[in-house]
């Protein structure tokens, strides 16, 4: 098959990993007769520096262009950069809203897998990392607080600023439907996660799920508080199968759930539009700190090529062909720094792609 891919190496790592994945779709693309055709765009920092804009129109018309994006990551240092005190809509982080809301990208998939290999990585006790967790969280991505009414005005107590959470039927529906039909494809048990004990817009979450359900039969439908998650996930993490919840909840759970992997490095997600169109993304940030060292683990990005195969091109067999290179890799031994163990050695970036693409041929 032929397909459109737009590239948006974005910043600092983004940039490494990307390469990397690129690398492993050309070896898809020639061992299973396909086209993939390229086009790269800045975003971020990156767009910031060239076009003084964080997502300029020009990369939005090469993704909507596109069959699929695969993106870096974007942002600039915590503190101390030029990026720090320009306004909010100019900051590297807008930009990937923008590309959000541009897109229409409402749903983004985060697995949270432990796998056999690294579960000496794992923050948790043994009793955990012996059972295992295979969790997938469903989050709405543009709505909720980070695209509702904001600003600041005066008040008798100085400045007050204020960002606003709002949910209506429609954008609901649609996301806990995709929490649903996930829930189909996987061990049928969705958690809907809010906080309806103190929000309304929650309240109003949960009548909606529970309409949902109705089509769902075969479906365990639960409701948790967003608090409780965040506790049950560092407790309990097998308890979970596919968790839907809103932007801000999902922002924080799928950190949480990603964090006790073992490594953030690890973790691929999916920004699905209505359709097959999608973005691809690693869960991490750009890391300027570990930037040109060649130390970046790039096996998320690899992991989010499968997620592109998988769900915007329908090559099921190209996506597990990559998942089982990951595999084979993670069982030979090879390790980046981030999940090397003290009787390890670590690998470089590039060698950790050129093994992905070994293994793949063969």
């Amino acid at each position: 098959m032929k397909a459109k891919i737009a590239v948006l190496p974005g910043d600092y790592i983004g940039k490494e990993v990307v390469a990397e994945a690129v690398k492993v779709m050309d070896a898809v693309a020639e061992k299973y007769n396909h086209e993939f055709e390229y086009t790269y765009a800045p975003a971020g920092c990156t767009a910031i520096d060239e076009l003084n804009d964080p997502m300029p129109d020009s990369t939005l018309d090469v993704c909507k262009a596109s069959d699929a994006v695969l993106l870096g990551a974007v942002g600039g240092p915590v503190s101390g950069s030029k990026y720090d005190n320009l306004p909010g809509h100019m900051r590297p982080e807008a930009g990937l809203l923008k590309l959000r809301g541009e897109l229409e990208l409402f749903a983004n998939l985060r697995p949270a897998i432990l796998f056999d290999e690294l579960k000496d990585a794992c923050p948790l006790c043994e009793r955990i990392t012996t059972a295992g967790f295979d969790i997938m969280v469903v989050r709405e991505l543009t709505g909720g607080m980070y695209f509702g009414p904001r600003g600041t005005k005066d008040t008798e107590n100085g400045k007050a600023a204020y960002d606003t959470m709002i949910y209506d039927e429609m954008e609901i529906e649609r996301i806990v439907r995709v929490g649903f039909e996930t829930a189909m494809k996987r061990d049928k048990k969705l958690c809907s996660v809010d906080k309806a004990n103190i929000l309304d817009n929650s309240r109003l979450w949960r009548v909606v799920a529970e309409k949902v359900a109705k089509e769902f039969p075969e479906v365990e439908l639960s409701h948790m508080y967003v608090d409780n998650a965040a506790m049950q996930i560092a407790l309990n993490p097998g308890q979970f199968d596919v968790i839907v919840t809103g932007n801000m909840f999902g922002d924080i759970l799928s950190d949480i759930a990603g964090a006790i992997t073992g490594s953030i490095g690890m973790l691929p997600s999916a920004s699905l539009a209505k359709g097959t169109f999608g973005l691809y993304e690693p869960v991490h940030g750009s890391a300027p700190d570990i930037a040109g060292k060649g130390i970046a683990n790039p096996l998320a990005t690899i992991l989010s090529i499968s997620m592109l195969f998988k769900y915007s091109l329908n090559l099921q067999e190209e996506a597990a062909a990559v998942d089982a290179a990951v595999m084979k890799a993670l069982s030979s031994g090879l390790r980046t720094g981030d999940i090397v163990t003290e009787t390890e050695t670590a690998i470089s970036t590039s060698q950790m792609g050129d093994a992905i693409v070994e293994f793949i041929k063969q």
